[in-house]
């Protein structure tokens, strides 16, 4: 199944440590569990405070709201996940305004985001008030966000009194594949959402990061959401677990990509860079059948891919992925392919 990361199930040992967790009332914030897995995260990312939500587009919509006044905007990628995959919320639930800027491979420039800044002096203009950045970006392919890159960003949002919030769904995978570490990713951001139950495997949850003032009002807004839980240890310690034993083995899927990507790359009639490849995450253009076809005649030799709308497969690798399933993967796609 490469239609997602999404897919991956609790090991045995996650179930385990899911089984004996010890718990209490979140909403009291007296689940040990919980409380530890924010205090871990905290540390792991360098920011005062954290918290578990249940999902990353609350993730995402929380950090967002906390840092914001409705009527505000926020500029990004026009392909970022927070304007095409969560529902309108930033407009439903916090009252922003999306400033969607055009990218190279999800990249967004400080030249183009200093270009559309609503200046503060212009009272009858929406007020910008947070750049959005997304690492790894998934409709771009996985692709790694250049540090340098996040600091010239920085740089603009200083100089502008403007914040940063990053939508690090996959910053395990960016981390692991540039080398750079998840604080000195998170140095530059007020507020980090990271995925807990994509390239980790865990069955649920997201952890929010920033300074104790922005977390306090976040869990405030979380509870109003319906995302106060109360013994959420059993689930938290399914993220303390996949942190603890599946961050590292992230580099295993990535070069299952990269493989999958260099075996389509040597079949006629697909067009994809492998080049491109840069963590766990193949998009693929079939030119000689349709995506519908592929998609269709792969699930009828056993094997489960996607579409992205755009004429483009996609398929991402996982922890419940082998290098034998991907030998699999090549040879029915192959032969789907080259008939």
């Amino acid at each position: 199944d490469l239609r997602s990361y999404t897919v991956t199930k609790p090991s045995k040992s996650m179930r385990n440590a899911m089984a004996n967790a010890e718990v209490g009332d979140d909403v009291y914030k007296e689940d040990p569990t919980a409380n530890r897995l924010q205090k871990y995260c905290a540390e792991l990312f360098g920011k005062e405070d954290a918290l578990f939500v249940p999902s990353g587009v609350m993730g995402n919509q929380l950090c967002l709201n906390v840092l914001t006044q409705p009527g505000d905007e926020i500029i990004c990628d026009k392909y970022s996940h927070i304007f095409q995959y969560e529902s309108g919320s930033p407009a439903a639930l916090s009252g922003l305004s999306m400033n969607l800027l055009n990218s190279v491979n999800g990249i967004i420039t400080p030249e183009q985001v200093e270009e559309v800044i609503h200046q503060s002096s212009a009272y009858y203009m929406t007020r910008t008030r947070v750049i959005e950045v997304e690492n790894t970006h998934n409709v771009a392919g996985g692709v790694v966000h250049p540090i340098q890159n996040i600091k010239a960003l920085k740089t603009v949002a200083d100089k502008h009194n403007l914040k940063m919030h990053l939508d690090g769904a996959r910053l395990w995978n960016a981390s692991v594949a540039s080398g750079i570490s998840l604080a000195e990713y998170a140095s530059y951001f007020d507020t980090i959402s990271v995925c807990l139950s994509k390239g980790l495997g865990a069955p649920v949850g997201s952890i929010i990061l920033g300074e104790k003032e922005i977390i306090e009002k976040a869990f405030r807004v979380r509870k109003g959401w319906g995302g106060g839980m109360r013994q959420i240890g059993i689930i938290a310690a399914a993220g303390l677990y996949a942190i603890e034993n599946n961050y590292e083995r992230l580099s295993n899927d990535h070069e299952n990509a990269k493989s999958l990507a260099n075996h389509l790359a040597q079949i006629e009639g697909v067009e994809i860079d492998p080049s491109k490849v840069e963590t766990n995450i193949v998009m693929f253009k079939p030119l000689n059948i349709s995506v519908e076809e592929v998609i269709s005649k792969a699930r009828e030799s056993g094997l489960l891919i996607s579409g992205m709308g755009i004429g483009i497969i996609r398929a991402v690798t996982h922890l419940d992925v082998s290098s034998e399933d991907i030998n699999k993967a090549k040879k029915i796609l192959s032969e789907i392919l080259t008939n």
